[in-house]
């Protein structure tokens, strides 16, 4: 963007005068800083934060977050002393099940590049004596986790960037924002306007109160979290260390005590103890009312009364903990408001409707300085180098903006902050607010659900579990440890097995559809991705969204309905606000070129049915035409079956040959019986997403947001084929691809094979490469058909394939090995076949599967 522009920021806490700051040093000149509080103290939750800084997450995205702050707070210096102390990280084990979870942790520190080490529980005593030894089993230590001093470190950046030509205006409220054609043009205060280019707001939790007005749902909810500080401990009294009341004030590793909720840190002579165990206290922050102007540690919006009765049980977890704590009392305690999102993540990016408006709300001290670092980029140069789509404010599905959704995910979060939570674990509440047409009947079958972006989604039916028995033995599942078999089931195996030797039906109705309508469709689809749409109405193509750094955004199926209709097969919410956004900036500039884009999603329901006797279910309820003549692989074709209207599109993410069916959701339950009744007498059984994953993964189509993100190239990630560079019109990040080799990326995306056949991992460990941790696993699952489990990870460039690596799960090294994809089918052979019933090993062998 041009850095001339006029940024308003709202908010002078951590997060809004680190991305001044960003700002500056990329040579922004006019840039306003709005604060409701005084700058010397605004009031807000950086004003009380209690400071400690652990940077492992099992988020990449987080965990990069937090180490550029670390860098950056050491950076920050006054009076010789710098804004953050690392004494490093010391989180304690005291249950074998929290152990184990600490060994995971240590992975994804591995993973993300952070130093950390698995200590004994003498080494725990040794790193802070004030532990009771005999509760610790273990601890997870990192060196440069630490201490930081928030609001130091804000007026620092505030002097510093002041000097630097920033203006800031303190007791000054926004009260409006306003906006022409579809843009920011200002902002009302109460002490007039400020025009504006671009507002980022950073108002931490009045986020939400801010974005009421210009009508966006800033999906987090304000809770308060109780602190207290000891009087002084006697053996921490007349130390050298309590002399400096700045950065040095504390010697000891902060310290977490996750199997009760509780943290830990020194204030001197005194002990901070913040707990989570209490029960959630929500907070309207509209109802707090104007920051007064005289601010104080005491007497701020962000501290409110502390509640003693929720506090007794970690105070006497904290005796037992540190037996220290005996001696002393509680000399103060406040309940402090933070931010909280349905899922644990920050709330960054721009508004999806009004252009030049951007938030970076849900941010803690943690990641404050990462985050207003990805700001500063995505306003720079386009794009932040770390991946942001696990933050993206536009990640959230509509149902998921409801102030019920957001208030009760949140205080479940709030609730689980520490808990020991499984990868594939659903929300407990709210449940089933998004039922496909086939719900009633998959109940019927026995299906066991999970839950993303609100729908409830099959993964395995319990009327197959008879198959397992008969299954041959090939195919038998293994055995697997507890970690893993958490949410999975063996029939996921009988069911895969239907799939490749018969005909099994998959319900796709949760994946995203998007419909792009009007004159302008081809070039806003021709202009946004790699492939080239202009081809009949009928055809369907997969291709990407690339950012203008030649980043993967998404990867998307577009069907081409006709001459100005189409639909886009994507991946999350955050595609369609993507597109939206073009489609208006196209349309400004081209008024003859405009398109429309929609969700219809909930206006479709979609099954995939797939196997070698697709083709026989089908014919036994239309007199269609399915030959690849008529409806050849990656087509699409409206027909009727059995008086039904539905759209077949041929094409297939496991890698058989088959159809996605679609209609609209009166028609649901209509469509699944016919196909129910019509496949039984071919072997057709229901099938869940715990095959689809392991049919999927043999088969090497990668996943968008998992195996590949906005920080890899295409060409990195193995989906060149889905590129044509030879496109009539220049496409978003063909430039930059053109600069990229395709031989010499420093990491590659790989195919492993775990070599023992049976141990399984589930994404994120760190994978080994010549002895040292040089890469991680993006997603895995167990290959059915190929008898292993399959994982995909980034390695260096230089891996090859036949190589060896050691995958770490849970502290134990798991060899593997650098395999060629896809495992399955690599020439293609059954998407393009006309289905494979009548050949006659297949036949003897659907028979006897019959």
């Amino acid at each position: 963007m041009d850095t001339s522009q006029r940024v308003v920021i709202i908010g002078a806490g951590i997060v809004g005068t680190n991305l001044a700051d960003e700002l500056v040093s990329r040579g922004w000149k006019n840039i306003t800083i709005v604060e409701q509080g005084p700058l010397s103290l605004p009031g807000g939750s950086t004003s009380h934060a209690p400071g400690l800084v652990y940077q492992t997450n099992p988020s990449k995205t987080m965990t990069l977050f937090a180490k550029y702050t670390v860098e950056k707070l050491s950076s920050l210096y006054k009076d010789g002393e710098n804004c953050f102390n690392a004494l490093g990280g010391l989180e304690v084990a005291t249950s074998p099940e929290r152990l184990e979870e600490i060994k995971r942790k240590h992975g994804y520190a591995q993973s993300w590049g952070i130093e950390s080490h698995l200590i004994t529980p003498e080494e725990c005593v040794n790193r802070h004596h004030l532990l009771n030894k005999d509760l610790i089993l273990g601890g997870l230590f990192i060196p440069s986790d630490g201490l930081a001093l928030a609001a130091r470190a804000t007026q620092i950046l505030i002097e510093s960037t002041r000097n630097a030509g920033v203006s800031y205006r303190e007791h000054t409220v926004v009260t409006g924002i306003e906006q022409a054609a579809g843009h920011v043009t200002g902002v009302t205060t109460n002490n007039g306007s400020i025009p504006a280019d671009i507002i980022v707001s950073c108002a931490g939790f009045w986020g939400v109160e801010i974005g009421k007005m210009i009508g966006l749902k800033v999906p987090l909810l304000p809770l308060g979290h109780q602190y207290v500080k000891t009087t002084p401990v006697p053996c921490l009294m007349g130390r050298e260390v309590n002399k400096n009341i700045n950065a040095k004030n504390a010697e000891l590793p902060i310290l977490r005590h996750q199997d009760q909720d509780l943290y830990y840190r020194e204030h001197g002579e005194q002990i901070g103890i913040g707990y989570y165990g209490h029960r959630p206290m929500p907070i309207d922050a509209g109802s707090l009312g104007v920051t007064p102007k005289n601010v104080s540690d005491k007497n701020m919006p962000s501290r409110l009364e502390f509640t003693p009765e929720d506090f007794a049980p970690a105070w006497k977890a904290s005796k037992e903990l540190l037996p220290a704590l005996r001696e002393t009392e509680i000399a103060d305690g406040f309940n402090g408001i933070f931010s909280f999102t349905p899922d644990g993540g920050s709330v960054v990016g721009q508004a999806p409707n009004l252009d030049g408006f951007f938030v970076a709300e849900a941010v803690w001290v943690t990641h404050s300085a990462g985050v207003a670092r990805a700001v500063a980029e995505v306003l720079t140069e386009g794009r932040s180098r770390i991946d942001m789509a696990e933050c993206e404010l536009t990640r959230f599905e509509e149902v998921q903006l409801s102030t019920e959704y957001v208030s009760k995910t949140s205080q479940q979060n709030f609730v689980e902050i520490y808990d020991i939570i499984h990868p594939l674990a659903p929300k407990e509440n709210p449940r089933n607010l998004r039922l496909s047409p086939f719900h009633a009947r998959q109940r019927e079958q026995g299906a066991f659900f999970l839950e993303v972006g609100g729908w409830e989604r099959p993964h395995w039916y319990e009327t197959n579990a008879n198959l397992v028995n008969i299954l041959p033995q090939e195919w038998r599942p293994v055995d697997r440890d507890a970690w893993s078999s958490k949410f999975y089931s063996p029939i996921a195996a009988a069911e895969a097995w239907k799939t490749r030797n018969a005909v099994a039906m998959y319900d796709m109705t949760t994946f995203h559809r998007f419909e792009i309508a009007g004159p302008g469709a081809v070039h806003l689809l021709q202009r946004l991705t790699t492939s080239d749409v202009t081809k009949q109405p009928g055809s369907i193509t997969h291709t990407l969204l690339l950012n203008a750094h030649g980043g993967i955004i998404s990867d998307v199926f577009v069907s081409r309905i006709n001459d100005d209709l189409f639909q886009v097969g994507a991946n999350t919410a955050t595609d369609l606000a993507y597109l939206a956004r073009e489609a208006r900036r196209q349309q400004k500039h081209m008024p003859g070129q405009w398109a429309h884009v929609r969700d219809v999603t909930g206006g479709t329901c979609c099954l995939g049915v797939w196997g070698p006797r697709a083709r026989d279910v089908i014919r036994d309820v239309t007199l269609d035409d399915f030959s690849n003549k008529s409806l050849p692989y990656m087509s699409l074709k409206k027909i009727s079956l059995a008086g039904i209207p539905v759209t077949m599109f041929r094409k297939s993410f496991v890698g058989e040959h088959g159809w996605e069916i679609q209609t609209t959701p009166e028609y649901g339950q209509r469509l699944w019986d016919l196909l129910w009744h019509s496949g039984k007498p071919h072997g057709l059984v229901p099938a869940g997403r715990a095959a689809f994953n392991g049919l999927r993964i043999e088969k090497g189509i990668r996943t968008s947001g998992s195996d590949m993100s906005s920080e890899h190239n295409a060409w990195e990630a193995g989906v060149a084929y889905a590129i044509q560079m030879n496109k009539s019109i220049e496409f978003v990040g063909k430039a930059a691809l053109e600069s990229l080799s395709r031989k010499t990326s420093a990491h590659r995306l790989r195919c492993l094979t775990i070599n023992d056949g049976r141990s399984m991992v589930l994404g994120k460990e760190p994978v080994f490469y010549n002895g040292k941790a040089a890469g991680y696993v993006t997603t895995a699952a167990f290959g059915y058909t190929v008898r292993k489990p399959v994982a995909y990870a980034w390695l260096p460039g230089n891996a090859r394939e036949g190589e060896s690596v050691e995958i770490e799960y849970f502290g134990k090294k798991i060899k593997a090995t650098v395999t060629a994809d896809p495992l399955y089918d690599p020439q293609d052979s059954r998407l393009h076949s006309e289905g494979l019933s009548s050949e006659p090993e297949l036949q003897r062998r659907l028979k006897a599967l019959l």
